[in-house]
């Protein structure tokens, strides 16, 4: 049979590989939403009739 240190490290594995899945989809996630905070920001306002250059 297997013996207590085998299972503990086992366990250990698997909680940090949960961290690290855990810990890249909370990054990503965090990555997405300012880029589409960014992008919903209008970079300038639309230009006015009344200031629009003449052309003819």
């Amino acid at each position: 049979m297997t013996d207590k240190s085998e299972k503990s490290w086992t366990g250990a594995a698997v909680a940090a590989g949960a961290a690290a899945i855990g810990s890249a989809a909370l990054a990503a996630a965090l990555l997405y939403a300012k880029s589409r905070k960014d992008k919903a920001r209008p970079t300038a306002p639309p230009a006015r009739p009344e200031d629009a250059p003449e052309t003819d």
